[in-house]
């Protein structure tokens, strides 16, 4: 195992009216805190999804886990093949190398902070997510970078399953 000591020795306070904020509903990312303001200890953000929106794709960390904390609403979560509804207060952890993905669940709100540690540099990833949202770049150019933030894209049959029910 291995301890990542932090390299910073102020405490970090972010105000809310501080906070960058990308997006727009139904999906709105408030950048919180990055890797380089925490000494590399970890990088959070807030989360907020109306209406059964979609938050992230199904994707992995190799190197960092990622902590989701329901602070109002239902969301679903992929944790490997299993898709777990969270409600508001509850906590949901996945190790480096599962892969997740994470939406309102359908016809809910989902308020969810987000925090990955150790920190990735991600302010800009998010940049790079509007940018793709607003047609400024293509979807493709995600693949370029999937290295650089540490998120790999994958396919998850459990997550293209959810909301749906089976018919005998």
């Amino acid at each position: 195992m291995t301890l990542v000591l932090p390299g910073f020795t102020d405490s970090l306070v972010v105000r809310a009216a501080d906070a960058e904020v990308i997006g727009r509903a139904p999906t709105t990312v408030r950048l919180l805190a990055d890797a380089g303001s925490t000494g590399g200890a970890l990088s959070t953000q807030r989360v907020t999804l109306t209406d059964g929106a979609d938050g992230a794709k199904p994707h992995h960390h190799a190197n960092s886990a990622e902590l989701f904390y329901l602070l109002d609403g239902t969301a679903q979560l992929l944790s490997g093949d299993q898709v777990v509804t969270a409600e508001r207060g509850d906590l949901v952890v996945v190790p480096p190398g599962l892969a997740h993905a994470f939406a309102a669940a359908p016809g809910h709100d989902a308020d969810i902070l987000i925090v990955i540690t150790p920190g990735v540099e991600r302010f800009e990833y998010f940049r790079h997510l509007e940018r793709i949202a607003y047609g400024q770049q293509p979807p493709q150019s995600l693949s370029d970078v999937q290295e650089l933030y540490d998120t790999y894209f994958r396919t998850s049959p459990a997550w293209d399953r959810r909301g749906t029910t089976e018919t005998p």
